[in-house]
Protein backbone atom coordinates (compact mmCIF):
# COMPACT_ATOMS: atom_id res chain seq x y z
CA UNK A 1 0.00 0.00 0.00
CA UNK A 2 1.20 3.71 -0.88
CA UNK A 3 2.22 5.98 1.57
CA UNK A 4 -0.55 7.88 0.57
CA UNK A 5 -2.98 5.23 0.65
CA UNK A 6 -1.96 4.95 4.51
CA UNK A 7 -2.55 8.37 4.77
CA UNK A 8 -6.23 8.10 4.67
CA UNK A 9 -9.21 8.14 2.78
CA UNK A 10 -9.03 11.35 1.90
CA UNK A 11 -5.47 11.21 0.06
CA UNK A 12 -5.01 11.92 -3.84
CA UNK A 13 -2.59 10.13 -5.99
CA UNK A 14 -2.02 11.43 -9.47
CA UNK A 15 0.40 8.96 -11.08
CA UNK A 16 2.06 9.86 -14.70
CA UNK A 17 -1.03 11.02 -15.96
CA UNK A 18 -1.51 12.32 -19.07
CA UNK A 19 -5.18 13.80 -20.95
CA UNK A 20 -5.56 13.92 -24.42
CA UNK A 21 -8.76 15.35 -25.95
CA UNK A 22 -9.93 14.48 -29.33
CA UNK A 23 -11.46 17.58 -31.67
CA UNK A 24 -12.60 17.01 -34.94
CA UNK A 25 -9.58 14.88 -35.53
CA UNK A 26 -7.28 16.98 -33.70
CA UNK A 27 -5.47 15.43 -30.68
CA UNK A 28 -5.43 18.42 -28.29
CA UNK A 29 -2.81 17.70 -24.96
CA UNK A 30 -4.00 19.39 -22.03
CA UNK A 31 -1.98 17.61 -19.66
CA UNK A 32 1.66 16.25 -19.71
CA UNK A 33 2.76 13.50 -17.68
CA UNK A 34 1.81 14.63 -14.36
CA UNK A 35 2.22 12.92 -10.78
CA UNK A 36 1.65 14.70 -7.41
CA UNK A 37 0.47 13.64 -4.27
CA UNK A 38 -2.24 15.56 -1.97
CA UNK A 39 -1.96 14.61 1.73
CA UNK A 40 -5.45 13.53 3.88
CA UNK A 41 -6.87 16.80 5.22
CA UNK A 42 -4.36 18.98 3.07
CA UNK A 43 -5.56 22.53 1.81
CA UNK A 44 -3.74 22.60 -1.77
CA UNK A 45 -4.21 24.87 -4.20
CA UNK A 46 -4.08 25.22 -8.09
CA UNK A 47 -2.89 27.88 -9.86
CA UNK A 48 -1.75 28.57 -13.67
CA UNK A 49 -2.20 30.45 -16.71
CA UNK A 50 -5.61 30.06 -18.60
CA UNK A 51 -5.94 26.97 -20.27
CA UNK A 52 -2.80 24.57 -18.26
CA UNK A 53 -5.43 21.98 -17.26
CA UNK A 54 -6.27 22.86 -14.00
CA UNK A 55 -10.27 22.02 -14.11
CA UNK A 56 -9.09 18.84 -16.73
CA UNK A 57 -6.70 17.87 -13.16
CA UNK A 58 -10.12 18.83 -11.10
CA UNK A 59 -12.42 16.09 -13.79
CA UNK A 60 -10.06 13.51 -13.00
CA UNK A 61 -9.51 13.45 -9.33
CA UNK A 62 -13.65 13.65 -9.09
CA UNK A 63 -13.97 10.64 -11.76
CA UNK A 64 -15.67 12.97 -13.94
CA UNK A 65 -13.37 12.19 -16.55
CA UNK A 66 -10.72 9.56 -17.62
CA UNK A 67 -7.14 10.19 -18.00
CA UNK A 68 -5.68 8.72 -21.18
CA UNK A 69 -2.73 7.18 -19.78
CA UNK A 70 -1.82 6.91 -16.23
CA UNK A 71 -3.93 6.48 -12.85
CA UNK A 72 -5.65 8.63 -10.08
CA UNK A 73 -6.44 7.01 -6.68
CA UNK A 74 -8.17 8.64 -3.74
CA UNK A 75 -7.50 6.75 -0.68
CA UNK A 76 -5.56 4.48 -2.28
CA UNK A 77 -8.19 3.22 -4.91
CA UNK A 78 -8.23 4.03 -8.86
CA UNK A 79 -10.57 6.66 -9.66
CA UNK A 80 -13.13 4.73 -12.45
CA UNK A 81 -16.35 6.46 -12.04
CA UNK A 82 -17.54 9.91 -9.93
CA UNK A 83 -16.79 9.82 -6.77
CA UNK A 84 -19.07 9.08 -4.10
CA UNK A 85 -16.83 10.52 -1.73
CA UNK A 86 -16.11 13.83 -3.44
CA UNK A 87 -18.05 17.14 -3.86
CA UNK A 88 -17.42 19.91 -6.71
CA UNK A 89 -17.64 23.35 -6.24
CA UNK A 90 -18.31 25.55 -9.29
CA UNK A 91 -17.41 29.06 -10.30
CA UNK A 92 -21.04 29.54 -10.50
CA UNK A 93 -23.35 28.32 -8.25
CA UNK A 94 -25.89 26.86 -10.29
CA UNK A 95 -28.72 26.94 -7.76
CA UNK A 96 -32.18 25.49 -9.14
CA UNK A 97 -34.50 28.52 -9.55
CA UNK A 98 -37.63 26.75 -8.26
CA UNK A 99 -35.94 25.54 -4.94
CA UNK A 100 -34.99 27.65 -1.28
CA UNK A 101 -31.69 27.84 -0.15
CA UNK A 102 -32.64 24.77 1.99
CA UNK A 103 -33.65 22.85 -0.59
CA UNK A 104 -31.34 23.74 -2.81
CA UNK A 105 -28.32 22.27 0.11
CA UNK A 106 -30.54 19.29 0.65
CA UNK A 107 -30.30 18.58 -3.01
CA UNK A 108 -27.16 16.03 -2.85
CA UNK A 109 -28.52 14.26 0.14
CA UNK A 110 -31.61 13.98 -2.61
CA UNK A 111 -30.39 12.53 -5.36
CA UNK A 112 -27.84 10.31 -2.78
CA UNK A 113 -30.31 9.18 -0.15
CA UNK A 114 -33.73 9.93 -2.11
CA UNK A 115 -35.16 11.64 0.98
CA UNK A 116 -33.01 13.68 3.75
CA UNK A 117 -33.33 12.29 7.31
CA UNK A 118 -34.05 14.43 10.15
CA UNK A 119 -29.86 14.42 10.75
CA UNK A 120 -29.84 15.92 7.12
CA UNK A 121 -31.49 19.17 7.58
CA UNK A 122 -30.15 19.72 11.18
CA UNK A 123 -26.86 19.83 9.39
CA UNK A 124 -27.96 21.58 6.70
CA UNK A 125 -29.21 24.49 9.32
CA UNK A 126 -26.01 24.32 11.28
CA UNK A 127 -24.14 24.78 7.48
CA UNK A 128 -26.80 27.78 6.79
CA UNK A 129 -25.94 29.06 10.15
CA UNK A 130 -22.27 29.10 9.48
CA UNK A 131 -22.32 30.46 6.08
CA UNK A 132 -24.56 33.36 8.09
CA UNK A 133 -27.94 32.54 5.49
CA UNK A 134 -29.77 31.79 8.69
CA UNK A 135 -32.74 34.45 7.65
CA UNK A 136 -32.75 33.29 4.46
CA UNK A 137 -33.03 29.56 4.39
CA UNK A 138 -36.74 30.12 2.61
CA UNK A 139 -35.59 32.12 0.10
CA UNK A 140 -35.33 31.87 -3.60
CA UNK A 141 -31.91 31.90 -5.72
CA UNK A 142 -33.42 35.58 -7.55
CA UNK A 143 -33.67 36.67 -3.59
CA UNK A 144 -29.87 36.61 -2.70
CA UNK A 145 -26.98 38.56 -3.95
CA UNK A 146 -24.35 36.76 -5.53
CA UNK A 147 -22.25 36.46 -2.62
CA UNK A 148 -25.31 34.67 -0.72
CA UNK A 149 -25.69 32.38 -4.08
CA UNK A 150 -21.70 31.50 -3.34
CA UNK A 151 -22.56 30.97 0.17
CA UNK A 152 -25.45 28.53 -0.33
CA UNK A 153 -23.56 26.81 -2.88
CA UNK A 154 -20.56 25.87 -0.85
CA UNK A 155 -22.92 24.87 1.82
CA UNK A 156 -24.50 22.25 -0.80
CA UNK A 157 -21.06 21.15 -1.50
CA UNK A 158 -20.35 20.11 2.11
CA UNK A 159 -23.97 18.93 3.26
CA UNK A 160 -22.69 14.90 2.01
CA UNK A 161 -19.92 15.36 4.44
CA UNK A 162 -17.09 14.57 2.02
CA UNK A 163 -13.88 13.53 2.71
CA UNK A 164 -12.64 15.34 -0.61
CA UNK A 165 -13.80 18.76 -1.36
CA UNK A 166 -12.87 20.03 -5.36
CA UNK A 167 -13.63 23.57 -6.00
CA UNK A 168 -13.25 25.25 -9.29
CA UNK A 169 -12.86 29.18 -8.89
CA UNK A 170 -15.86 29.13 -6.36
CA UNK A 171 -14.75 32.67 -6.04
CA UNK A 172 -13.58 34.11 -9.16
CA UNK A 173 -16.95 35.99 -9.78
CA UNK A 174 -17.45 37.54 -6.53
CA UNK A 175 -16.15 41.62 -5.48
CA UNK A 176 -12.62 41.61 -4.11
CA UNK A 177 -14.34 42.63 -0.05
CA UNK A 178 -16.93 39.21 -0.64
CA UNK A 179 -14.42 37.02 -1.76
CA UNK A 180 -12.03 37.33 1.22
CA UNK A 181 -15.14 37.18 3.17
CA UNK A 182 -15.48 33.88 1.42
CA UNK A 183 -12.35 33.39 1.79
CA UNK A 184 -12.51 33.35 5.55
CA UNK A 185 -15.61 31.67 6.47
CA UNK A 186 -14.62 28.55 3.97
CA UNK A 187 -11.37 28.17 6.15
CA UNK A 188 -13.90 28.72 9.19
CA UNK A 189 -15.43 25.90 7.69
CA UNK A 190 -12.48 23.55 6.74
CA UNK A 191 -10.97 24.23 10.34
CA UNK A 192 -14.08 23.09 11.90
CA UNK A 193 -14.11 19.86 9.58
CA UNK A 194 -11.27 19.18 8.35
CA UNK A 195 -11.21 17.39 5.01
CA UNK A 196 -9.22 17.64 1.44
CA UNK A 197 -9.33 20.50 -0.42
CA UNK A 198 -7.94 20.73 -3.76
CA UNK A 199 -8.79 24.95 -5.05
CA UNK A 200 -8.36 26.16 -8.32
CA UNK A 201 -7.73 29.80 -8.12
CA UNK A 202 -6.28 32.95 -10.66
CA UNK A 203 -5.67 34.61 -7.34
CA UNK A 204 -2.19 33.81 -6.28
CA UNK A 205 -3.06 35.98 -2.55
CA UNK A 206 -5.87 33.80 -2.31
CA UNK A 207 -4.06 30.75 -2.60
CA UNK A 208 -1.18 31.58 -0.15
CA UNK A 209 -4.05 33.09 2.44
CA UNK A 210 -6.06 29.16 2.20
CA UNK A 211 -3.49 26.90 1.41
CA UNK A 212 -0.76 24.41 2.82
CA UNK A 213 0.61 24.18 -0.70
CA UNK A 214 0.27 25.79 -3.86
CA UNK A 215 0.94 23.95 -6.93
CA UNK A 216 1.89 26.11 -10.08
CA UNK A 217 0.91 24.61 -13.77
CA UNK A 218 2.83 25.57 -16.66
CA UNK A 219 0.90 26.31 -19.85
CA UNK A 220 -0.83 23.33 -21.78
CA UNK A 221 0.67 21.04 -21.72
CA UNK A 222 0.12 21.19 -18.07
CA UNK A 223 2.04 19.60 -15.28
CA UNK A 224 3.08 20.97 -12.13
CA UNK A 225 6.31 23.03 -12.57
CA UNK A 226 6.38 23.96 -9.24
CA UNK A 227 5.53 23.64 -5.22
CA UNK A 228 5.73 26.54 -2.70
CA UNK A 229 4.71 25.41 0.57
CA UNK A 230 2.95 27.87 2.67
CA UNK A 231 4.22 27.83 6.05
CA UNK A 232 2.08 30.69 7.72
CA UNK A 233 0.45 29.87 10.76
CA UNK A 234 -3.25 28.79 11.60
CA UNK A 235 -5.98 29.66 12.71
CA UNK A 236 -5.42 32.78 9.62
CA UNK A 237 -7.02 35.55 10.21
CA UNK A 238 -7.48 38.80 7.74
CA UNK A 239 -4.27 40.87 9.50
CA UNK A 240 -2.04 37.68 8.40
CA UNK A 241 -2.52 39.61 4.63
CA UNK A 242 -0.35 42.04 5.84
CA UNK A 243 2.78 40.42 7.02
CA UNK A 244 5.99 40.20 5.84
CA UNK A 245 6.28 36.79 5.31
CA UNK A 246 2.51 36.78 3.68
CA UNK A 247 3.56 39.27 1.14
CA UNK A 248 6.88 37.33 0.70
CA UNK A 249 4.62 33.94 -0.32
CA UNK A 250 2.73 36.28 -3.02
CA UNK A 251 5.90 37.37 -4.24
CA UNK A 252 7.41 33.97 -5.19
CA UNK A 253 3.85 32.71 -6.29
CA UNK A 254 3.83 35.48 -8.86
CA UNK A 255 7.38 34.36 -10.21
CA UNK A 256 6.99 31.35 -10.37
CA UNK A 257 3.59 32.16 -12.11
CA UNK A 258 5.57 34.34 -14.55
CA UNK A 259 7.91 31.37 -15.74
CA UNK A 260 4.76 29.03 -15.91
CA UNK A 261 3.43 31.78 -18.35
CA UNK A 262 7.26 32.35 -19.95
CA UNK A 263 7.65 28.95 -20.49
CA UNK A 264 4.50 28.79 -22.80
CA UNK A 265 5.57 32.02 -24.17
CA UNK A 266 8.88 30.15 -25.48
CA UNK A 267 7.33 26.99 -26.92
CA UNK A 268 4.53 28.88 -28.58
CA UNK A 269 7.57 30.75 -30.57
CA UNK A 270 9.15 27.85 -31.01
Amino acid sequence: MSAAARAGVGAVEIDSVVKVFKRNRLAIQALSETSVDFREGEFVSLIGPSGCGKSTLLKLIAGLDTPTSGEVRVGGNPVRSPLRTASVAFQKPTLLSWRTVLDNILLPVEIRDGRPSRADRAYAHELIEMMGLQDFASHYPKELSGGMEQRAAIARSLVTRPELLLMDEPFGALDEFTREDLNEELLKLWEAEPKTVVFVTHSISEAVFLSDRIMVMSARPGRISDVIEVDLPRPRTPEIRTSAEFNELVRLGRISLEAAKAEHETAAHA
